[in-house]
């Protein structure tokens, strides 16, 4: 991989409508080189249409895009950037091998074919027909592939949507173990485990607005909010009644255990201990999915956007 001093990605600005739909809104992001950064979001928080526009497959109404410093297609042209993208691109017909032969065939400068399969845990299955490659199969040679051009940055877009739990843990070993060489990484997921156990750091999206930016732990710290959760002996108190004690924000009912969403959580724990009968009385921080509802209904409401200091 080349010297980088330029940051890997930056996006400044970043305005793209469909029509009456604003898919991605005043979006800002700088990705520094070696970073593995994930592009968190609800389905439609415009998460594929701002890798579309990293890759030139469109382009913005207003802001702009660098990519190691130029313009996307110059960081395509010189195989500086590639994808790994959800569906397409492959040939049913042709062998794992010949697939990334002919695709290396199109490249400048390849990489051998042989250490990019390898690199992407395909030993074994050289010969086997694309056909019959399982979805996480061919995921992988996608991985290979992207490989090719020996990218200082690599975009991921829902690379695992319809894999099984296997094929998504061996898929993101070989992400993993390429990543620790300093390839820099950015993947868009709506999969909170996998942002949470592969991304030096999460980019939190809603409505084409990044709404945080951060670790995952920071992510949790500033939605800041707690949980306490009892269990009720007898006459539980009801919804109604649970809702109207000081601080409650939300409530929910796991089976026996009630679940009270709170930013007051001393408070409304020593009511909960003093009044109510409760038994096995827990308060615990927010988990990344809570903390990710949290902070994507905050940004769809229109609250600013909450950053690290990093």
């Amino acid at each position: 991989m080349n010297h980088i001093t330029s940051p890997a990605v930056e996006l400044r600005g970043l305005v793209k409508s469909f029509g009456a739909v604003r898919a991605v809104d005043g979006l800002d992001l700088v990705v520094q080189p070696g970073e593995v950064v994930a592009f968190l979001g609800p389905n439609g928080a415009g998460k594929t249409t701002t890798i579309d526009m990293l890759l030139g497959l469109a382009r913005p109404d207003q802001g702009t895009v660098r990519v190691l410093g130029t313009s996307p297609d110059e960081a395509i042209a010189d195989g500086r950037i590639a994808a790994v993208l959800q569906t397409g691109g492959l040939l049913r017909d042709l062998t794992v091998r010949e697939t990334a032969e002919l695709v290396a065939s199109f490249v400048e400068h390849p990489r051998p074919v042989a250490e990019v399969l390898a690199r992407a845990g395909l030993n074994g299955i050289e010969n086997r027909v694309v056909g019959m490659c399982s979805g996480g199969e061919q995921q992988r040679l996608r991985f290979a592939l992207a490989l090719l051009p020996a990218p200082d940055v690599l975009l991921l877009d829902e690379p695992t949507t319809g894999m099984d739990v296997s094929g998504r843990r061996e898929f993101w070993n070989a992400i993993r173990a390429d990543a620790a060489g300093g390839r820099t990484v950015v993947f868009a997921t709506h999969y909170l485990e996998e942002a949470d156990a592969y991304a030096d750091r999460i980019v939190l999206v809603s409505r084409g607005r990044v709404v945080a930016d951060g670790t995952a732990a920071h992510i949790r710290g500033i939605a800041s909010g707690r949980v306490v959760s009892a269990v009720f002996d007898g006459r539980a108190p009801s919804g109604v009644e649970l809702a109207a004690l000081p601080g409650v924000e939300l409530v929910e009912r796991r089976g026996e255990r009630v679940l009270l969403h709170t930013h007051a959580s001393d408070v409304l724990g020593r009511i909960i201990f003093g009044t109510t009968g409760a038994r096995d009385v827990e308060i615990t921080s927010l988990g990344l999915e809570e903390a990710f509802l949290t902070l994507t209904s905050a940004g769809a409401a229109g609250d600013e956007t909450m950053r690290s200091t990093r």
